[in-house]
C-alpha cells in the first residue's frame, strides 16, 4: 500500500521542520538518497516550506521589495515541486515496466505521483488543522469548527488510501496504464513567458 508507506515519511517531514520553523532552515532528509523515502520526503519537506511562504506573503504589513522576493521563490518552488512529481511517476513507470497492458485498458485522469502530490498537501492540512483544533489560547467554539474540518480532513486520507491504492493495483494488474506530461510550465522560460522574452530584445 504506496499512500500509506508515503504519508509518515510526509508526517516525519512536517514534524522534522517544525523543530525550528524556518523557510530558510536547511533540509536534513533521513533517508539514503536515490532512495524512493528520500524522494518522498523531499517533496514533503519542498511543499512544507511553500506553505509557509504562503503564510507570510500574506501578511498585510510585508514589505514590497520582500513579497516580491518570496514571490519569486515561490515560483521556483512550484517548479520545484512540479520535477519531484515527474520524479515520483518515474519511479512508477519504471517500477511497472513489464506490465503486459491489457487491449482495454483505461487511462486515468491523474497520474500516481499527483495523487500522491495531494496526499502531501492533504499531510500538511491535516497537521495544522489539528494545531488549530488543540489550539489552547483559541476559543471553544474555534476549535470545535476546526475540529469538524480535521475529521472531514482524516476522512479525505482514508478514501485517498483506498484510491491510491486502487489506481496502483489496477496499473499493476494491466487494467490502467500510465501516460506522464511533462508539465511545462511556462512562467519562468524566457522562451514562453512574453514578459521574459520581451526584455531580452
Amino acid at each position: 500500500m504506496f499512500a500509506e508507506f508515503a504519508f509518515p515519511i510526509f508526517e516525519r517531514s512536517i514534524k522534522e521542520y517544525h523543530v525550528i520553523d524556518d523557510v530558510y532552515q536547511p533540509t536534513q532528509n533521513p533517508y539514503e538518497k536515490g532512495s524512493i523515502e528520500h524522494l518522498l520526503f523531499a517533496k514533503n519537506w519542498v511543499d512544507t516550506v511553500q506553505w509557509h511562504y504562503e503564510d507570510i506573503i500574506r501578511d498585510p504589513q510585508i514589505d514590497p521589495v520582500a513579497a516580491l522576493d518570496l514571490k519569486r521563490k515561490i515560483d521556483a518552488s512550484n517548479q520545484v515541486r512540479t520535477d519531484m512529481v515527474e520524479y515520483i511517476d518515474s519511479y512508477f513507470l519504471q517500477k511497472y515496466s513489464d506490465v503486459q497492458v491489457k487491449p482495454d485498458a483505461k487511462i486515468n485522469t491523474e497520474s500516481p505521483a499527483w495523487a500522491i502530490d495531494r496526499l502531501s498537501i492533504l499531510s500538511l492540512k491535516i497537521y495544522h488543522m489539528s494545531e488549530e483544533a488543540n489550539r489552547a489560547e483559541a476559543s471553544v467554539e474555534h476549535r470545535a469548527k476546526c475540529q469538524e474540518k480535521l475529521n472531514v480532513l482524516l476522512d479525505q486520507k482514508n478514501d485517498m488510501f483506498v484510491s491510491i491504492s486502487q489506481l496502483i493495483e489496477d496499473i499493476q494488474n494491466g487494467d490502467k496504464y500510465m501516460k506522464v506530461y511533462k508539465q511545462m510550465k511556462m512562467y519562468n522560460d524566457e522562451e514562453l513567458n512574453p514578459v521574459l522574452y520581451q526584455n531580452k530584445k
